[in-house]
């Protein structure tokens, strides 16, 4: 199969190595981060199995996500990817751990690190900043300190959070956001974890194959939060990104809410047109973990349902256990969404030019 024009991953998982992170903390946090402080209120659901692919590894032993170098010859070469966007693993339980001054200054920690010691390695890496919910007024601070660095493509957030993202509280971030042209992501794995809601709507979950099929069940919270609450009324060129989040459930979602703002506009006045009409036009999905039915035309049909061609990115979820490589993702797709799924949704979203960083 032929490649597309290019290639962007919009979600590949380096992880940081905590020593040299600790280098840009000041203590008292510095020694806490280095005896291995993940949060109040971590860990989250166990994968027997490990997260992160075995063959993952450097034939000296090295662990191919802890490196700039290693990630950029063993994943983005061998795929001829043009661009990633950074995604950070292991440090995500700040984002929803209650301990506000610490978290926030790991998490900034880590967002240097990978400014400094991974953007200057390869042209390719695209930077996320990572911000926690515990204190908005600290999250926002991070924003404004990276929002203007080129390579800075989006803020990340998790999937879980302390109630529903349309809620006011949250609206500073979007403010900040909107200021940089920043889209906001979000990413699975803290639900049930620090402030956090539970990983499931009927309540806590019992282990992690239920945590990871029902992770969708967060996705469309949040959705129906953010348009029936009015962030876009509020933010009108703010998008959101679903990371990892599925894809299947979204025209249904659309369907219903629809059907049901029809007949219950007097709950929400701030909304003048159909709640589908705003979706499509403020967020945005990942083709990894695509859902894989036993005929995929059927899946292919589930595209047809929305708009595509405007709203599906190309992710890998490198290196996890359940990643996607690019020439996978596209045997998916018919033809014509392919370019569009591939690079050029992310082009747009991300305000890049072809052969802008890219070697």
């Amino acid at each position: 199969m032929a490649k597309p024009g290019m290639i962007i991953d919009t979600d590949l998982h380096p992880v940081p190595i905590h020593e040299r992170v600790a280098e840009y903390l000041d203590e008292p946090w510095r020694s806490r981060y280095l005896r291995g402080d993940r949060g109040a209120g971590h860990p989250n659901y166990f994968n027997p199995n490990g997260v992160m692919r075995a063959d993952s590894v450097t034939a000296d032993g090295r662990r191919i996500e802890k490196h700039p170098e290693t990630m950029a010859t063993h994943f983005l070469d061998v795929y001829d990817i043009d661009y990633a966007v950074l995604n950070p693993m292991e440090v995500m339980e700040h984002c929803v751990s209650p301990d506000a001054h610490y978290s926030a200054a790991a998490l900034s920690a880590v967002n240097t690190f990978f400014v400094e010691e991974w953007l200057p390695v390869d042209e390719r890496y695209l930077a996320s900043i990572t911000i926690a919910f515990s204190n908005i007024e600290l999250a926002v601070q991070e924003i404004h300190r990276l929002g203007d660095h080129p390579r800075v493509v989006q803020v990340l957030m998790a999937s879980g959070s302390p109630f529903p993202l349309g809620h006011s509280y949250f609206h500073p971030l979007y403010e900040a956001a909107s200021q940089y042209n920043l889209p906001l992501a979000i990413h699975p794995g803290l639900e049930g974890v620090g402030i956090a809601g539970s990983g499931g709507t009927a309540g806590f979950v019992a282990n992690y194959l239920e945590w990871h099929t029902l992770l969708a069940t967060s996705y469309m919270t949040q959705l129906v939060s953010l348009v029936v609450e009015g962030v876009f009324q509020k933010f009108p060129t703010l998008k959101f990104v679903f990371v990892e989040g599925g894809v299947a459930w979204l025209p249904a979602m659309m369907w219903r809410l629809d059907k049901n703002w029809k007949s219950l506009r007097a709950t929400t006045p701030w909304l003048t047109r159909r709640p589908s009409e705003i979706i499509e036009e403020h967020f945005m999905l990942t083709t990894q973990p695509i859902e894989e039915p036993d005929d995929n035309r059927h899946f292919r049909q589930v595209l047809e349902m929305f708009k595509a061609e405007k709203m599906l990115m190309f992710s890998s979820d490198y290196p996890h256990w359940d990643g996607d490589t690019p020439d996978f993702a596209m045997r998916q797709l018919d033809s014509d969404l392919r370019d569009a799924v591939m690079y050029r949704n992310a082009l747009e979203v991300y305000g890049l030019e072809v052969g802008q960083y890219a070697v």
